[in-house]
């Protein structure tokens, strides 16, 4: 097996798939260092000011001359990134693909919508009702769980002391998670005093299917537990009756999401994200790529495969709008990567976004997507909001993701309320820890054939959205929701 990997013709560093030893040749140059698993070495003698190049992209600059051989991270080098950028529209050839027409077994709604999975959910409108959700479930899916595919409860600190955004973001999440199509049923969860109540939380939901969607004060029944239990009951009975159809798959709605990423997360499983997103979008399908501060440094390559100019002014009113938001709270825009990203060996942002974007393929971007905002466009979304693990995948499902596609190269038990299949960049962690990770895509590096993984992958992805297998989120019971805060606590 090859030690190292230069990415790019034009890149002057290589990824080391192995710890290198000083001595250890690599590439036909001797190493200077011993350098960690993951990290980089310099092909060629690196001036003090000079690009270091990976990708074929410039991932920041050398601080001090760098001998070829040697070790480049964080001791010598540095990010080029600075402030809010002015952006011009050079629109690029998007990818056009013919694909073959596949299908899923998926759940078709009163809605038009169509669903992956036949579940009960329960949405507290308040962290107060937190505790009664958890004991409502648990009950639910003693007496009902067979009827269905499960019954969870999806609880938050939040929906009451928030102002103005601070609260329509509370319930713009949880109202996409309302309307979310794999849950056959939702009881919404009341307390009945708090500032985000039934008449303030049901507006914002416009139209929705009263058959599917109830709702219950906790305040205004004697005993909420069997008031509850009762209506799920309800739902669950009509839960039993949905049968699964042949539905195409330019009807699923993937999301992707990547976390504790490592110098492999680029080179493996984002590219072969990517592959699935040009296959996924050729069949007229719908992905989504959010992490907006994980764009910083990329974020031109998208602009330019922007469908027309006024989606590039919504994805440069997106970033810009991140930096500011950066900045109005007296932070600096590129703090990161994260000290788990640099130990995996990513050592500066535009060297993790131009990691990260890998994801988003070359299909054209056909949409900018506020916060929460549901996808309704086919092709790839850009979808606005924060780069944290939770949070994104919350976002995601509120969004309208059946199913998120999560890349780490480090390793992560969480799982958003939809199916969450996490990819490992490297076979080590693949190995390591099996009851995380779905699928291996680090058998790139001892020579798998990309387009033959990426079939593996869809398959995989369709056995999921058909219900023919459960991710390792579902069988292990890890199902968390986070909401985006940016504003006073009363």
């Amino acid at each position: 097996m090859m030690n190292s990997i230069k990415i790019n013709e034009k890149d002057n560093v290589a990824l080391c798939v192995e710890k290198i030893g000083k001595g250890d040749f690599v590439m036909g140059i001797t190493a200077e260092n011993d350098i960690p698993f993951g990290h980089k070495i310099a092909l060629k003698n690196i001036k003090k000011g000079e690009n270091i190049i990976k990708y074929g992209y410039p991932i920041g600059h050398a601080v001090d001359d760098i001998k070829q051989g040697e070790w480049v991270h964080t001791h010598n080098m540095k990010t080029n990134l600075s402030d809010v950028i002015d952006y011009e529209y050079n629109p690029a050839e998007p990818c056009k693909l013919n694909s073959e027409e596949k299908f899923f077994d998926g759940y078709k709604r009163a809605d038009g919508s169509v669903g992956i999975r036949n579940e009960i959910w329960i949405i507290p409108t308040v962290g107060c009702v937190n505790k009664t959700a958890e004991i409502i479930c648990k009950k639910a899916n003693e007496i009902y769980g067979e009827k269905c595919d499960g019954i969870f409860a999806f609880t938050h600190p939040y929906g009451c002391s928030q102002l103005g955004d601070d609260q329509r973001f509370t319930q713009k999440i949880l109202g996409g998670l309302v309307k979310h199509p794999n849950a056959s049923g939702v009881l919404v969860l009341s307390l009945g005093c708090e500032n985000n109540n039934l008449d303030s939380f049901l507006p914002t939901l416009k139209e929705y299917d009263k058959e599917k969607v109830r709702t219950l004060v906790t305040q205004d029944v004697e005993d909420e537990v069997e008031s509850a239990l009762k209506i799920i009951g309800e739902l669950c009975e009509k839960a039993s009756k949905e049968k699964r159809e042949k539905i195409s798959l330019s009807q699923l709605v993937v999301g992707f999401k990547c976390g504790g990423s490592d110098a492999f997360s680029g080179v493996t499983a984002n590219p072969l994200c990517g592959k699935l997103t040009d296959k996924l979008t050729a069949l007229g399908g719908r992905v989504i790529l959010t992490e907006v501060p994980e764009m910083f440094g990329a974020e031109t390559l998208l602009f330019n495969r922007a469908k027309d100019e006024k989606v590039f002014n919504s994805a440069v009113k997106m970033i810009n709008g991140f930096k500011k938001y950066f900045k109005s709270h007296g932070q600096v825009i590129y703090e990161n990567p994260s000290p788990g990203n640099k130990k995996g060996g990513i050592t500066t942002l535009e060297e993790k976004s131009l990691g990260c974007i890998q994801k988003g393929g070359s299909a054209e971007v056909s949409a900018v997507l506020d916060y929460g905002e549901k996808c309704t466009e086919s092709g790839l979304n850009l979808l606005t909001g924060p780069g944290n693990d939770m949070v994104s995948c919350t976002n995601l499902t509120a969004s309208g993701a059946h199913i998120i596609l999560f890349t780490t190269g480090r390793g992560t038990p969480l799982g958003a309320p939809v199916p969450t299949l996490k990819i490992s960049s490297n076979t080590q962690l693949f190995n390591k820890k099996k009851g995380w990770i779905d699928f291996d895509a680090g058998k790139v590096l001892s020579g798998e054939n990309f387009d033959k993984l990426c079939e593996e992958l869809l398959e995989k992805i369709v056995f999921v959205a058909s219900g023919k297998e459960r991710t390792l989120n579902e069988k292990n019971g890890y199902r968390e929701i986070a909401i985006f805060k940016d504003g006073v606590t009363l």
